[in-house]
């Protein structure tokens, strides 16, 4: 299918912007990737990326080399501007859109008659027509689709990312996504662009309910995994092996319970549902219940630790505990909210009596957050070596231990990955 070679500005390079880029870039669009940090522009022109995904590396070199795309400090004059910050939450999980302002505001300047602008970070229901009457007030020589224009000047639409990290390359192509619209023409011109790119189907939608589908999915799972890691609360204290549990339960035809883990991390599940809570906060009670489960089961996986080290402090001078992975889900680098790390933060601050030995194979250096706290080693060495080992994230290299290594030892294993 022929389609017009655009021009297209990605706001944000991270690990759905960058990835966004290289894919539009590879079907021939002309894309410049805009970011604020210096040194992620400068090494993405190189042709180099900042973040582990698989098959990012190989096509971002290729798309860089053939000058499909390039990266710059400042937004550039531009078709299609897709917008792909970060939306965290301030404190009481109020949600902090200032990086969304900020990105609007960075390309207010570059706008011209028959600009598409479309959202892609995800937000709080309402922030696409927030994000138009920014730029209204930025630009008013402009007109925008909340002004009741019949033909505005620019067309605004929000459209989330809904893929896996680990395999954001092929879901970014392959899944079906939900356009969302100011108006019908802007979504049609936003679904127009998607299919440029996307073979799976784009449903069409307005925009507040495209920004409250992606909130849903991630509520969905959050809510999911809450029942599971309650459930592990509970077999706990009464002795039941919640795995076996689990296995058990999910031989019923209709039932299809989640694993539990050290709680839920990255920068969509742990933040997204509070979203929805903070917008409807007297009717959200199962979302709110599910995220406070959630929020609340490092403390336990801690409690549990220490309970572990106290009882080590009763026969020798100092515990050795080797905790096995950092990031927030297998087989990624990426450590936003993750579970592990506020695990191995909270046990790195109990006690000069603990030595803490970190295992994370994606990453090459402690977060500031660690540095003279713990150590970064290596992972049959850190197991050879501790008297409590933690498995926090079930990283693909973990699962070749020798058995042998954990006789003798505490282990504390909150993913079930070596029941």
């Amino acid at each position: 299918m022929s389609f017009p070679k655009l021009k297209v500005s990605v706001i944000g390079l991270g690990y759905i912007g960058l990835p966004t880029a290289a894919v539009l870039a590879s079907v021939g669009h002309e894309v410049v990737g805009v970011d604020v940090n210096a040194d992620v522009v400068e090494l993405i022109n190189r042709g180099q990326i900042h973040i582990v995904e698989t098959d990012l590396a190989g096509l971002v070199q290729g798309v860089v080399s053939e000058g499909r795309l390039r990266a710059s400090a400042t937004a550039q004059p531009s078709d299609v501007f897709v917008i792909a910050v970060p939306t965290p939450f301030k404190d009481g999980n109020e949600p902090d859109l200032r990086f969304v302002e900020q990105a609007s505001r960075s390309i207010a300047d570059v706008l011209r008659p028959g600009s598409l602008i479309i959202l892609e970070s995800t937000s709080p229901v309402g922030t696409t027509e927030k994000m138009a009457a920014w730029l209204s007030e930025l630009r008013p020589d402009l007109a925008f689709p909340h002004e009741s224009c019949a033909q505005p000047d620019v067309n605004v639409a929000y459209c989330p990312e809904r893929v896996l990290p680990g395999s954001i390359i092929t879901e970014l192509v392959k899944n079906d996504r939900v356009i969302g619209g100011m108006t019908l023409e802007c979504s049609s011109k936003a679904r127009r662009f998607y299919e440029t790119f996307v073979r799976g189907e784009c449903f069409v939608t307005d925009s507040r309910t495209a920004e409250m589908t992606k909130l849903t999915e991630n509520a969905f799972r959050d809510v999911n995994i809450g029942f599971a890691n309650e459930l592990s609360l509970i077999c706990d204290q009464i002795g039941i092996n919640v795995w076996e549990l689990i296995r058990l339960a999910n031989k019923h035809p209709r039932v299809s319970i989640l694993n539990p883990g050290p709680g839920v991390g990255g920068h969509c599940i742990a933040v997204d549902p509070w979203f929805i809570v903070h917008s409807a906060p007297d009717v959200a009670r199962l979302i709110r219940t599910a995220r406070e489960v959630n929020d609340g089961k490092p403390l336990w996986v801690v409690d549990k630790v220490m309970k572990a080290v106290s009882d080590r402090l009763l026969v020798a001078e100092r515990a050795k505990v080797a905790c096995l992975g950092l990031s927030f889900k297998a087989n990624v680098d990426d450590l936003r909210e993750s579970p592990a790390l506020e695990i191995v933060e909270a046990l790195a601050g109990q006690g000069a009596a603990i030595d803490i030995m970190v295992v994370e194979p994606f990453i090459e250096h402690l977060p500031a957050t660690l540095e003279g706290k713990a150590a970064l080693a290596q992972f049959e060495q850190a197991v050879a070596e501790a008297d409590i080992v933690v498995l926090l994230v079930d990283h693909r290299a973990f699962k070749t231990i020798d058995p042998s290594l954990l006789l003798g030892k505490v282990v504390v294993d909150t993913r079930g990955f070596w029941q």
